[in-house]
């Protein structure tokens, strides 16, 4: 396939208005723990990270996964917060942190996923679990199709709480794809995870993430531990419409986690900046279509694009759209024509994919005869 170089100027192609002053960026801080990752949710792009593809044991950061789950069924209409669930002997007895329902005994929906959520109950895990696949071992399989949609391929997920098992396991890279997959699909649900504290039974628990406490910013998302996985946080932040993920895995204490996520998520938003770029379905050109029933095709990127770079580097930036060389109708609406090379220094950072915003179909037999010989003195 050949492609036609279109260089653009990125002021006023992409608007860029930053005028600060560029920042050194040093290396990230130094985190005493088995594996940690920080993410800039928007752009995808990884900040700072180190086993981040490591095999690790998720502990209750599993439940990120198990409220991800419960989220799409009441998407699909599957369940009801309102829904009352049947305790049962199992959801009563298992073992660790707990909200304390009861056996017997009908919870709400929406009460099971707060206790989740907030309480980290592995009793409201298994409850949900059982209510809605009817086994918890059949939710798991549940929780495995969502991570694969995710492209979590390095996990697997055995429970709906996190208890060990030698075939329940992810790592931080993956957890940080379902957490950040939380933040942007569902928002309405994701204000529980900034919830300090919840009640249930007449008994309150606090949220055991303590950075809830001490940076304002910060509004999730779960905390995790078990004598063999560590002291585990996945932490969420958002500073001038910025938003970072951190995930620190194996920290030695509840106070170690919770000091190295806030590193890390201080690291990012000290020396990055993102910025948003297109919004989705943005024309950002329009081009020449041969033999179809329009002459014009306007292109865009199919999804919101941000871009993160070094704090004062935004104008640095170069970007260069390429265009199919030749574009003949038929032309299917969504199908990839082109892209847009963001580099920065010299090395490329971002390659945005540009997308037919509108179909064209094949023009009529005198509009096809006449392009083609226009297509001889063009090409």
């Amino acid at each position: 396939m050949s492609w036609r170089l279109l260089s653009i100027g990125l002021l006023s192609v992409l608007s860029l208005l930053s005028t600060a002053n560029a920042t050194p960026i040093p290396d990230p801080p130094k985190i005493d723990a088995k594996a940690y990752l920080l993410l800039d949710i928007n752009s995808g792009r990884v900040l700072a990270e180190e086993n981040a593809d490591q095999r690790i044991e998720p502990a209750s950061l599993t439940k990120i996964m198990t409220a991800y789950a419960v989220f799409h069924e009441l998407q699909a209409g599957h369940v009801a917060l309102g829904d009352e669930v049947l305790v049962s002997e199992k959801a009563w007895k298992t073992p660790g942190s707990r909200m304390f329902i009861e056996v017997g005994h009908r919870v709400k929906v929406e009460d099971l996923l707060q206790g989740l959520i907030i309480q980290s109950g592995n009793d409201a895990g298994v409850a949900l679990a059982e209510h809605i696949a009817g086994s918890e071992s059949a939710f798991a399989e549940l929780m495995n199709a969502r991570a694969a949609d995710l492209g979590m391929q390095d996990t697997h997920f055995d429970n709906a709480t996190g208890l060990p098992d030698p075939e329940h396991y992810t790592t931080a890279r993956d957890i940080a794809k379902a957490a950040a997959a939380v933040i942007k699909e569902f928002p309405e649900y994701y204000k529980w995870y900034s919830t300090k504290q919840f009640t249930y039974g007449g008994i309150t628990q606090k949220n055991r993430n303590k950075l809830l406490w001490r940076d304002s910013s910060v509004d999730g998302v779960k905390t995790g531990h078990t004598s063999t996985a560590g002291y585990c946080l996945v932490a969420s932040a958002k500073r001038d419409g910025m938003r970072l993920l951190s995930v620190v895995i194996g920290a030695k204490s509840d106070n170690a986690r919770a000091a190295a996520s806030q590193s890390l998520l201080n690291y990012g938003f000290r020396f990055y900046e993102s910025h948003k770029l297109y919004d989705a379905g943005q024309t950002v050109r329009r081009v020449r279509v041969w033999k179809g029933d329009r002459k014009h095709l306007p292109l865009g990127p199919a999804e919101d694009v941000y871009i993160t770079v070094p704090r004062g580097r935004y104008n640095a930036m170069k970007a260069k759209v390429l265009i199919n060389n030749r574009i003949l109708a038929p032309v299917r609406k969504g199908s990839t024509v082109g892209y847009v090379r963001l580099s920065l220094d010299g090395d490329d950072i971002a390659r945005i994919p540009l997308v037919a915003l509108a179909g064209i179909k094949d023009g009529g037999i005198v509009h096809r005869l006449t392009d083609t010989v226009l297509m001889w003195f063009n090409f």
